[in-house]
């Protein structure tokens, strides 16, 4: 995500390294190099050409500080401007009615039946909200479906009528099936469509109008760049929709969808998709994707997924074990599983500051636990909870039952072994200090 721009962005501010101050000459050629960045992200014209124009006007106007070099200005202002041109504020969910509704638009293949299963299943968790699916695509082969399979993933009930094509009539049902059983939000699933096909806006206008949602948010698929602006255009003028919502941002995506989507239709970007787990979506934070835009990392979204996986109980619980040394390969698995739930793992890495740039080029797999998993699965119940007893013979079964060989396995055991010594000598004021830092973290919510 964003790679090229961050390394086209890193290039065009080396124009202004080690100069002496800022002058209309190096400015204008710094923000030349800036303005094709953005374009080959594929953003906008206008919207680049614009974003420059504010960003050498602000330079010019300004007076730099000795303390601070021209370079590290350039980036503030880029950084600042960069925020604002995606929304500025973080934009939060209208949730007002009861039941509060929330109608998904977009066109064909965007990703809103997922992404609608990633929604119900962050308002559940996250928000302690109680949703109900309904299943309005009701074109699609198999969408009904694929909705109910998303649905018993999250664990959030879908109400569909599958020998109904009356959406209007579906919708209202679930509507009150939504009093009756106390959901406090409905969320919309309706069929993808193409801008241009009047019947289906018509339908989906309709939907708008019977069942006037607290937010209507269009999903586009990041992927297709200038194309996705162009559509979200259309739906607006169409729809006046709320928010946008851009998926597969973990992709090859070159952020031209992002950068640009704001401007266009002056609606805010409220969530990105950012992988296919449920757990993959992020609420938009303008700031701090401008952060990692620039290779700043991303700290804060960082520690926000780690406190969504943190359990203090199950930190005394481990801190226990790990003073008596009783730290075991059961406890060291269901580690990696909240590790894995936090997301896809070169994403995490590139939220580190300084650590995106380094990786950019690595393939780093997501499936990097497969093997450790596997190995571990294939010990007893007592091998797991008392490491001492894998001898030679017991390794050697563990690596045939695992797929994997013996220097895997014995080497998975070296790690672990040492692993363990270290948090043993962590423990007489490190692991109760971590603790007390994590409570004292504030909650980002």
């Amino acid at each position: 995500m964003f790679e090229n721009l961050s390394e086209r962005l890193e290039r065009s501010f080396k124009i202004l390294k080690g100069e002496g101050k800022i002058t209309e000459i190096n400015v204008a050629e710094t923000l030349k190099d800036v303005r094709r960045a953005l374009l080959d992200a594929d953003v906008n014209y206008k919207v680049a050409k614009s974003f420059t124009d504010t960003v050498k006007e602000k330079a010019m106007g300004m007076n730099v500080l000795t303390a601070i070099k021209p370079g590290q200005l350039m980036v503030k202002l880029v950084h600042d401007e960069l925020a604002e041109l995606m929304g500025g504020e973080t934009s939060e969910l209208n949730l007002t009615q009861k039941p509060a509704i929330i109608l998904m638009s977009g066109l064909q293949g965007s990703g809103k039946t997922t992404f609608s299963g990633k929604l119900a299943n962050m308002l559940k968790n996250k928000m302690r909200r109680r949703p109900l699916l309904v299943a309005c695509d009701v074109y699609r082969p198999a969408a009904i479906q694929q909705l109910h399979v998303v649905g018993e993933q999250v664990g959030v009930p879908v109400w569909s009528e599958p020998e109904s094509k009356d959406v209007v009539s579906i919708a209202k049902n679930a509507l009150q099936e939504a009093k009756v059983k106390g959901y406090d939000t409905v969320i919309v699933d309706t069929a993808g469509r193409l801008a241009v096909d009047e019947e289906m806006m018509d339908e989906i206008e309709r939907l708008k109008n019977a069942l006037q949602p607290d937010e209507t948010l269009f999903v586009v698929d990041s992927m297709t760049g200038q194309d996705a602006v162009n559509t979200a255009k259309e739906f607006n003028d169409r729809l006046d929709f709320d928010g946008v919502v851009l998926t597969k941002l973990d992709g090859d995506t070159r952020g031209g969808a992002a950068l640009s989507i704001r401007t266009v239709v002056t609606k805010p970007i409220k969530f990105i998709g950012t992988g296919e787990k449920m757990e993959a979506i992020d609420v938009f934070h303008p700031a701090r994707m401008a952060d990692r835009i620039l290779g700043m990392g991303d700290v804060v979204s960082l520690v926000e997924r780690a406190q969504e996986q943190f359990d203090e109980e199950e930190a005394k619980r481990l801190e226990k074990k790990i003073r008596k040394n009783q730290f075991d390969f059961s406890d060291f698995y269901a580690q990696i599983q909240q590790i894995k739930k936090m997301g896809n793992i070169k994403d995490l890495a590139s939220m580190i500051p300084g650590v995106g740039k380094q990786i950019k080029d690595l393939d780093i797999d997501d499936n990097a636990f497969k093997n450790i998993e596997a190995i571990i699965n294939s010990m007893t119940p007592h091998e797991r909870s008392h490491p001492e007893v894998l001898n030679q013979s017991r390794r050697m079964r563990i690596a045939k039952g695992s797929g994997t060989n013996i220097q895997e396995v014995n080497r998975l055991i070296k790690q672990f072994d040492g692993m363990r010594k270290m948090m043993k000598m962590m423990s007489g004021g490190g692991m109760s200090g971590m603790r007390g830092m994590m409570r004292g973290m504030p909650k980002f919510n």
